[in-house]
């Protein structure tokens, strides 16, 4: 038995309407198109599907299980083409996140929430333990962007510039370093160091200052939260470096001293790594731009 999807149409139409005449009027064909496609249908069923002499034309005992096959089959078909529509139109998709890192939390969230409104068709989530084999996820289809701050030759990967920041010095205002007006290497001989849970090439002071200039803190400890961070680094018991835009509610905090490293300071960059199919996708575009601004927003407030 072979069973087409315009079959199912045909059971359901004829129920509904309760006639072959209304119901090839539903059906955009003539009546008599109508009636030969039901008798091929009984030949393959081998039975009738119809109660014939009945006003208003009922099923039989086959119609009506064909009728239930319909009513479960024709709905997933419909809400699966107006799936395929939307992805057609750029409407719907799917946008899976990881982070190679921690701090972009802060800025990510709030971009999230400005990007749903405008695409609430698009399947977001985060995907957090796939952050230290960020790229490769990219590659194997896991994840749809990456945020990094380390760009890296991919095949089939672009990266696109999202801001620019700057990693400050965060330490106590009781601690000595609070009475400098930046920090150099040097100064974190004798420090315990607080930072994100990553290896240190990753780390912005490692990268940019320490390694190059073969300084060790005195101690390290990796800590997840930027909030416990902070609270250690408040009772003294430390120092950190942070992205400015976490920073920005101690600012002006009397127990925190927040300092430039280097006199002129550093500058990193962030990037939304994607896919090359999927760069030119319009939701991806727009998350991108809105990337772009509301972390700048916050780096200003």
């Amino acid at each position: 038995m072979y069973i087409e999807l315009k079959h199912l149409r045909t059971v359901r139409a004829i129920h509904d309407a309760g006639g072959l005449a209304r119901a090839a009027d539903q059906l955009h064909m003539t009546q008599s198109a109508l009636s030969h496609q039901v008798k091929a249908l009984e030949d393959q069923v081998g039975m009738e599907l119809f109660v014939r002499r009945s006003k208003p034309l009922k099923l039989s005992a086959a119609g009506q299980r064909l009728l239930r096959l319909a009513n479960k089959v024709l709905p997933e078909v419909a809400a699966t083409e107006e799936e395929f529509h939307a992805l057609h139109a750029g409407k719907s998709g799917r946008l899976h996140i990881t982070l190679e890192c921690h701090a972009c939390y802060d800025w990510l969230l709030p971009v999230l929430e400005a990007f749903r409104h405008s695409w609430p068709e698009v399947d977001v989530d985060i995907r957090p333990g796939l952050s230290f084999d960020a790229l490769p996820a990219l590659a194997r289809e896991e994840v749809d962007l990456v945020i990094s701050s380390d760009p890296e030759p991919v095949e089939g990967v672009q990266f696109a510039p999202l801001f620019d920041y700057a990693p400050v010095f965060v330490a106590s205002s009781r601690n000595p370093l609070a009475q400098k007006d930046f920090v150099v290497a040097e100064d974190f001989a004798d420090q315990m160091l607080f930072h994100y849970p990553v290896e240190r090439a990753k780390l912005d002071i490692f990268k940019e200052l320490l390694t190059p200039e073969r300084v060790e803190p005195r101690a390290m400890r990796g800590v997840e939260l930027t909030a416990v961070i902070l609270m250690l680094v408040g009772s003294n018991r430390g120092v950190t470096v942070l992205p400015d835009w976490v920073v920005r509610d101690v600012a002006d905090n009397p127990d925190y001293a927040v300092r430039p490293i280097t006199e002129t300071g550093l500058t990193r960059r962030m990037y939304a790594a994607t896919r090359d199919e999927d760069a030119a996708k319009p939701y991806m575009a727009h998350f991108i731009r809105l990337a772009r601004t509301v972390p700048v927003k916050l780096q200003r407030d």
